[in-house]
């Protein structure tokens, strides 16, 4: 009986597919709009729902976390860090700004 291999393209993450569809949601939720404190979280839960719900159509057998943060334009500084073990071979990141 022969093994499953899968094709090459789907044994990584794709950071640039992901990108995509994560700027997608992102652009589709804030396009236009105007820092409002009071629609942080509404837009923070719709990004963040919207982001996994179109990874998952992907058909991937990967295990998605999305991160999400709202800051004003106000000059201030924002810096966040973080830091992952994980197989670099199938396993990636990407960042969104």
């Amino acid at each position: 009986m022969e093994e499953y291999q899968p094709h090459h393209e789907d044994i990584g993450f794709n950071a640039d597919e992901a990108y995509d569809i994560v700027k997608e949601c992102v652009d589709a939720i804030l396009s236009g709009m105007d820092y409002n404190q009071n629609r942080v979280n509404q837009w923070t839960a719709a990004i963040v729902e919207q982001s996994l719900t179109h990874l998952v159509k992907l058909g991937k057998m990967y295990k998605y976390i999305v991160t999400y943060a709202v800051m004003q334009k106000s000059g201030s500084g924002l810096h966040i860090d973080s830091s992952c073990f994980w197989d670099t071979t199938s396993d990636g990141t990407c960042t969104i700004r």
